[in-house]
């Protein structure tokens, strides 16, 4: 079937998670995390995916903002910072967080092919419309769909029906474009063409599904679109 529809992860994906910390570092107030923001962006990160797993197990769902803060403030007691007000600040960078450099060019030539673009993302509406809005990648996006509308995180297969409701399309007719290996996988596994963006060059996961295509970063998905 013709390819009609790309679907991108937000958080890593299109927008760089590190850069909360990274920019928060950069200022001069604080000064505590100049040698450790990478730690704490990436034990951040850690616990916030590994709470969304615990809550769509147990069924205790709880939105992304809530799930998002919870692992701010178990990263902030490892590294054994006990600041609020950089708690605030990280949290508030957290919801303009920068897009990564390629993002914009390619939305763009996708969108000049004709195919549908959208967001799936664990985050929350309102959190994926500050970032959108930051990043002025709006009106290159068809919708942003969020889990909250089914009331559980990724991997959950009713979060991937979100697409094909929304956009009248089959599996096959979806790209789906993750920096997470195990949504690349699990969304290969529902039916979707998957594009894994391996960033920082890790293994495969050791899923019962692998991602069609592994990429560096997003600059071949619309050259990859193309061909499906």
């Amino acid at each position: 079937m013709t390819l009609t529809t790309c679907i991108f992860d937000a958080y890593g994906t299109l927008f760089d998670v590190s850069a909360a910390a990274r920019e928060a570092a950069a200022e001069p107030e604080n000064a505590a995390l100049a040698d450790i923001w990478p730690a704490l962006a990436r034990d951040w990160r850690q616990k916030q995916l590994q709470y969304t797993w615990l809550r769509a197990v147990t069924g205790d769902h709880a939105d992304f903002w809530e799930v998002t803060q919870n692992g701010l403030d178990w990263a902030m007691a490892a590294a054994g910072l006990a600041d609020p007000a950089l708690r605030d600040r990280l949290l508030a960078l957290y919801r303009t967080l920068s897009a990564f450099p390629e993002v914009p060019a390619m939305l763009s030539r996708l969108k000049g092919m004709g195919l549908n673009t959208a967001i799936l993302s664990n985050g929350s509406p309102a959190m994926l419309t500050d970032a959108v809005t930051s990043a002025g990648i709006g009106d290159m996006l068809d919708d942003l769909l969020s889990v909250e509308s089914v009331g559980v995180f990724k991997p959950h297969r009713s979060v991937y029906d979100l697409v094909g409701r929304r956009f009248g399309c089959a599996p096959e007719q979806v790209l789906f474009i993750s920096s997470n290996g195990w949504d690349a996988a699990a969304a290969a596994g529902y039916g979707f063409t998957t594009a894994w963006v391996n960033r920082a060059d890790e293994p495969v996961d050791r899923l019962p599904w692998v991602p069609a295509h592994i990429l560096s970063d997003l600059t071949p998905i619309p050259e990859l679109a193309g061909r499906l």
